[in-house]
C-alpha cells in the first residue's frame, strides 16, 4: 500500500490533522522493531490497555504518521488521522484497499488447517503466479485487516485466512476480504465455546462465502455439505480429487492436500504440490552449538512475513549479537531493487549484526545492506564456510526460501540431543494471558510465576516472553533460578518465594527481591542489606491468612508494622498472601474469609509505609471466580501455562510431549513384552518402541495400557512396563506405520492431555510438567 493520510482520512472516515504524510506500512505494536520505510502508527484503546501512551515512544524512533483515538502528543512534522473507533477505521481502510486489488482474492476459514492449506497453497502455485499470503496466523479481526493492506497491487493471488471465535466476527471480515473464492477447512470443536452447536459455527464461518463465486470445501465433513445446500451457495467438492495412495494415515493431511488441488484448479492452475510434501507452519526457537539460540522460520520467505521475524529475532536475542541467515525471495510482485532495498532497511531497524545471503538475487544487492554481510551462492557452500566464531553465542535467524534447504542447515546448527522434545507453544502462553487480562481492569499489574523452569516449560524463554506482553514481576522458587534468568540477560524484576538467609547476599548482588515471612528472615536479609550499603532494597512480605505454610500472622503485624516504616535500608515493594483453595467453589466461606483477613492486615501496613506498597493475592482460579481478591496485583501460575482448568475450552494448553519411533516389530500372540513379562500380547501385534521412560517424565504407572499416545492421530496403547529411557506402544491399528513416524505422548488433544494423564496417574498436571526431564529438549514455537 501506499497513501497520504489524506487518502487514508477519506477511505477510512477519519479527519486529518497535521502533516500529510506518505504512508507504506502500518504497525499496531510498539514493540515492532523493523517496519518499512513511511509506517503509520495506528494507537487503539483496549479493555487492558491504551497504545496511544506509546505513540511518544514511536515518534522517538521514527515514525510521523498516526491513526489516533486521541492525540497525545502535538510535534509539528507529524500527522494524525483522528477517527472514534481506531480498529474498524483500520478495517474500512482494509476494505477500501482491497476494493481497489484486480486480482482474486481466496478466502480461507474452517476450524482447523486455515495455515496448512494456505501455505500449502503458496507452495503449490506456479513460481510464475505472483501472490501475497497472510503472514503466519493472521486471521483475526486486526490481522485479516494488517494482510490486506500488505498487497501492494501486481499480485495475482491473495490467500488470506479468517478465523473467528464467537457469531458475528466473520460479517466484519467478509465486508473487509470480499473473496472471489472461499476455502473451508476442517470443522472440529476448536473455538467451539462461543457457539451454540456446530451448526451454528458452521453458518457463522459460511457467511464469508454468501458473494464468492465458488466455495472449495470437503464432502467429509457432512455438516459442511448440508448447510451448503441449503444455502445454494456454488461448491467445489475437493474430495473428488485424487491423491497418490501412499500410507498417508492422516487424514487431515489427505483432506487438506485435496482442498489445495481443488483451490489451484479452481485458481486455473496446475497444482505443483508433491504428494509427499510437508512442512512445519511455524517459528521454533532451539538451542544451537556454542551457546547459540536457532530461530528457524525457513518454512516462510516473504518480506511481510520477514519483518516479524526479525521482531523475534530481536526478542529473543536480549540485546545479544544477532546473526541473519536469508536467501533469495522467490516471490514479492516488486523488483529486486525495491524488495532488497525494503528487506535492508527492515535488517537495518533491526539492529542486525550480521547478515549472511545465500542466492543469486540478494547477493546482487549486496550494497545495499548496511551491517556486516557474506554472500554465497548456494547452501550448501555457506554450511563448509560457517566457523565456530560465526556461530557462538549468537541468536540466529533462518529464513529461506522452499528451494535454499535451510531444514540441513538448521540440523547442522541445532545442538545434538534426546529425539524426545517437549514442545512449547509461545502462541498459545500469549492466549492465556490475555484471556485472564480480560478479568481484570486496564493495566492491572501481574506476576508470572515461573518457578521450577517455568513449571517445566524452560526458563529464558518464557520470561523474555513475559517481559515483552507487560508482566511487572517474575517469580521464581529459589535465588539460583532467579540467577540464571539473570545471567542469560533478563532484566524485569524477579521475586524470590523461598529466600533464606544463605542467599540473601547473592540475591542483593543479581538484583533478586525476598519474600519475608518471619522475623528472622527480616533481620537476617536487613544485615545482608546493610553489608552491601544499599538503601531501600524492594521487598515482599508474606501474610499467611489461612493457608498455614508460611508469613506473618495477624498477631505480629504491630511489631512488624513498628520495624518496617523507619528502616531505610528496605522498602516493602509488595504485601501478599496465599488462597487456599481458590479453585474449588465449595470453599468460597472460606476465601472470603482469607481475603478479608488479609484486606484488613495488609491495609494496616500499606497506610502505615511513607510510599506505595502493592498488594496481591489472586491466582488464575481466584482471578476469574473471585473479582474480590484482584487488589493491585495478580499471580498467573498454571493458569499460564494453560492447565488446571479441565472444562475451560477458552485456555489453549502450551506443552505437547512428542517423541518418534526407532523400532517396529511384528510380535506373535501371547508372546510378552518388556521387563517382568508383566504383559501378554492377545493377538498379533506390530510393537514400536520408543525413546522416552521414567529418566524423562514418563511416570512408570502407565504402562501396561494405561495410557494411550497418538501416532497419525490414532490412539495406541502403552505395552509392558515403562522401562527408564525407554518403553513400547501397540501401533497395530496404524496403517503405513513406519520407524521414524512422529509420537504424540500428551498435547492439547482431547484423551491426551496433561490433564488427562494427571487423572490416570491420580495426580494434579503441576506434577507431571514439573517431572518432564531436563535432558528433554526445548523447543519454542510460534504459528
Amino acid at each position: 500500500m501506499r497513501y497520504r493520510l489524506s487518502d487514508i482520512a477519506r477511505m477510512c472516515g477519519g479527519e486529518l490533522r497535521g502533516r500529510d504524510c506518505w504512508v507504506g506500512d502500518v504497525v499496531t505494536d510498539s514493540r515492532r522493531c523493523a517496519f518499512g520505510a513511511g509506517a503509520m502508527y495506528v494507537a487503539m484503546r483496549g479493555v487492558n490497555h491504551d497504545s496511544h501512551d506509546y505513540i511518544a515512544d514511536m515518534y522517538r524512533i521514527g515514525i510521523r504518521a498516526f491513526m489516533v483515538e486521541r492525540i497525545s502528543l502535538e510535534a509539528e512534522d507529524a500527522g494524525y488521522v483522528c477517527v472514534d473507533n481506531a480498529l474498524e477505521a483500520l478495517q474500512r481502510l482494509a476494505a477500501a484497499h482491497r476494493a481497489s486489488f484486480k486480482g482474486v482474492v481466496v478466502g480461507i476459514t474452517g476450524s482447523n488447517g486455515k495455515t496448512i492449506v494456505k501455505e500449502w497453497t503458496a507452495r503449490a502455485l506456479p513460481t510464475s503466479v505472483k501472490l501475497i499470503a497472510s503472514p503466519m496466523s493472521y486471521n483475526s479481526q486486526l490481522g485479516v485487516a494488517l494482510s490486506l493492506l500488505m498487497i501492494e497491487g501486481d499480485e495475482d493471488v491473495a490467500l488470506i485466512e479468517a478465523g473467528i471465535s464467537e457469531a458475528g466476527e466473520m460479517e466484519r471480515l467478509e465486508r473487509m476480504i470480499k473473496p472471489d473464492v472461499v476455502v473451508m477447512t476442517s470443522i472440529g470443536d476448536a473455538h467451539q465455546a462461543n457457539f451454540a452447536t456446530l451448526e451454528h459455527k458452521v453458518r457463522e464461518k459460511l457467511i464469508l462465502a454468501h458473494q464468492a463465486r465458488r466455495i472449495v470445501f470437503h464432502s467429509d465433513y457432512s455438516e459442511v455439505e448440508k448447510i451448503i445446500a441449503e444455502l445454494q451457495l456454488p461448491f467445489v467438492d475437493a474430495a473428488l480429487q485424487e491423491v497418490e495412495d501412499q500410507p498417508l494415515h492422516n487424514e487431515a493431511k489427505r483432506v487438506n492436500r485435496q482442498l489445495v488441488k481443488a483451490l489451484c484448479e479452481e485458481l486455473g492452475y496446475d497444482c505443483m504440490l508433491p504428494d509427499n510434501f510437508d512442512v512445519a507452519m511455524r517459528q521454533e526457537v532451539k538451542e544451537g552449538v556454542y551457546g547459540s539460540k536457532i530461530i528457524n522460520d525457513s518454512y516462510n520467505s516473504d518480506i511481510n512475513s520477514l519483518a516479524l521475524s526479525l521482531d523475534m529475532l530481536r526478542s529473543v536475542s536480549l540485546g545479544g549479537p544477532t546473526l541473519v541467515i536469508m536467501s533469495d525471495i522467490l516471490q514479492s510482485g516488486m523488483t529486486d531493487e525495491e524488495l532488497y532495498g525494503r528487506v535492508s532497511q527492515l535488517v537495518k531497524r533491526a539492529g542486525v549484526d550480521v547478515l549472511i545471503g545465500v542466492g543469486e538475487r540478494i547477493k546482487a544487492h549486496r550494497t545495499l545492506f548496511e551491517c556486516e554481510t557474506r554472500f554465497y551462492d548456494t547452501t550448501e557452500e555457506l554450511m563448509r564456510s560457517l566457523t565456530h566464531e560465526d556461530i557462538e553465542d549468537r541468536t540466529i535467524l533462518l529464513k529461506g526460501n522452499r528451494r535454499s534447504r535451510f531444514e540441513t542447515l538448521c540440523h547442522q546448527l541445532e545442538r545434538r540431543s534426546h529425539t524426545t522434545t517437549l514442545e512449547i507453544n509461545l502462541d498459545a502462553m500469549t492466549h492465556n494471558v490475555g484471556y485472564f487480562r480480560r478479568f481484570l481492569p486496564m493495566n492491572h499489574r501481574l506476576v508470572a510465576m515461573v518457578k521450577a523452569h517455568s513449571y517445566g516449560a524452560g526458563d529464558v524463554e518464557v520470561a523474555q516472553l513475559m517481559q515483552r506482553l507487560g508482566i511487572s514481576y517474575l517469580a521464581v522458587a529459589f535465588a539460583d533460578e532467579g540467577i540464571v534468568l539473570r545471567e542469560k540477560g533478563i532484566t524485569m524484576p524477579i521475586v524470590v518465594l523461598n529466600a533464606d538467609a544463605g542467599s540473601f547476599d547473592k540475591m542483593i548482588a543479581h538484583s533478586l527481591q525476598p519474600e519475608i515471612y518471619s522475623f528472622h528472615s527480616l533481620e537476617d536479609f536487613v544485615l545482608s542489606v546493610e553489608r552491601y550499603g544499599a538503601h531501600g532494597y524492594p521487598i515482599h512480605i508474606k501474610l499467611d491468612t489461612g493457608m498455614h505454610r508460611l508469613g506473618f500472622v495477624a498477631e505480629e503485624v504491630d511489631d512488624l508494622i513498628s520495624r518496617l516504616k523507619d528502616n531505610r535500608s528496605i522498602r516493602v515493594a509488595s504485601v501478599f498472601a496465599h488462597l487456599a483453595c481458590a479453585d474449588d467453589p465449595t470453599q468460597d466461606d472460606f476465601s472470603r474469609e482469607q481475603i478479608s483477613l488479609f484486606d484488613a492486615l495488609s491495609r494496616r501496613i500499606v497506610d502505615a509505609m511513607p510510599y506505595e506498597v502493592i498488594r496481591h493475592m489472586a491466582n488464575s482460579a481466584a482471578i476469574e471466580r473471585l473479582p474480590e481478591a484482584a487488589f493491585d496485583m495478580c499471580r498467573l501460575g498454571l493458569g499460564l501455562y494453560g492447565y488446571g482448568y479441565e472444562h475451560n475450552d477458552e485456555l489453549k494448553p502450551v506443552a505437547t510431549l512428542k517423541t518418534r519411533i526407532v523400532q517396529l516389530r511384528r510380535r506373535s500372540q501371547g508372546e510378552t513384552i518388556g521387563y517382568g513379562r508383566s504383559q501378554s500380547l492377545e493377538r498379533d501385534s506390530v510393537i514400536a518402541t520408543i525413546p522416552v521412560g521414567y529418566a524423562d517424565g514418563l511416570d512408570r504407572h502407565l504402562g501396561g495400557g494405561r495410557w494411550n499416545m497418538l501416532v497419525a492421530g490414532h490412539e495406541v496403547p502403552t505395552v509392558g512396563r515403562i522401562c527408564m529411557d525407554s518403553c513400547m506402544i501397540d501401533v497395530t491399528d496404524v496403517e503405513g506405520v513406519n520407524e521414524g513416524d512422529e509420537v504424540v505422548i500428551f498435547s492439547s488433544a482431547r484423551g491426551n492431555t496433561l490433564e488427562d494423564m494427571a487423572a490416570v496417574l491420580g495426580t494434579i498436571s503441576y506434577e507431571i510438567m514439573t517431572s518432564v526431564a531436563a535432558r528433554v529438549k526445548r523447543i519454542y514455537v510460534r504459528e
